[in-house]
């Protein structure tokens, strides 16, 4: 097989990101999260990152590693809700949050991918969402503005790339992976199985390898659940 955009080890594949960086992380929970790439990113220990991504992972895992060895300096996300050392970290002043909504967040990252400066949403309008922003009237509607957003870096993670970087995502875990791949400068992807070029169908490449410039196999993923309910039978 070519080597193609295959890098060996994720520590090589993350050595470049710098203290302050912007990274873009695709998962939603903890569901298809790049987790090989941010524990090599914790054991770096690079700082006062801004991380973009849906929420921050759980306590001992994903993104909440990275907020446990307080390497995150601000977090740009819509829901935080299962994570103490966040809510301890954002009371003490040490983690500055932007609360951003679900689909607005979605869509700020696509627009920065696509080269789209900025939208114009009714989502957040009369709400402290809308303090400080831009508010135009279009068909009698208020809307506020919001503005893309392009990350230094981004970490995706796929089911199966070829050395191209083409990625295919496997159901749910496609989520916010193909959004952040696109938004970053530099796009680094991990994946379960490298396949020959040419061997992914083209109707299941998600996301094109022209937005990806880094590729590593990843093993042993853990796909934890983050929460579980059960019947008492």
């Amino acid at each position: 097989m070519k080597k193609g955009k295959i890098i060996d080890s994720f520590t090589q594949a993350i050595q470049d990101i710098p203290d302050g960086a912007t990274i873009i992380v695709g998962g939603f929970g903890l569901c298809g999260i790049p987790e090989k790439a941010i524990l090599a990113l914790r054991d770096k220990g690079t700082r006062d990152l801004t991380i973009v991504s849906n929420n921050c992972g759980v306590d001992d895992w994903g993104l909440g590693l990275l907020l446990a060895n307080k390497q995150i300096k601000k977090m740009i996300s819509s829901y935080v809700g299962e994570n103490k050392i966040f809510e301890k970290q954002f009371l003490s002043g040490e983690l500055e949050v932007e609360l951003v909504p679900q689909g607005t967040l979605a869509e700020r990252i696509r627009a920065g991918g696509a080269g789209i400066p900025g939208f114009y949403t009714a989502t957040g309008v009369g709400t402290a969402i809308a303090e400080g922003k831009e508010h135009k009237v279009f068909n009698g509607k208020t809307y506020i503005l919001e503005e893309g957003i392009i990350g230094d870096f981004a970490l995706v993670k796929a089911w199966k790339a070829d050395p191209l970087g083409n990625l295919s995502y496997q159901k749910t875990a496609r989520n916010f992976n193909p959004l952040a791949a696109m938004a970053g400068r530099v796009t680094i992807a991990e994946v379960e199985e490298i396949v020959e070029a040419g061997d992914l169908n083209p109707d299941q490449i998600h996301t094109p390898g022209i937005y990806v410039q880094r590729l590593l196999l990843g093993e042993n993923y853990e796909k934890r659940i983050e929460k579980r309910t059960v019947i008492n039978a």
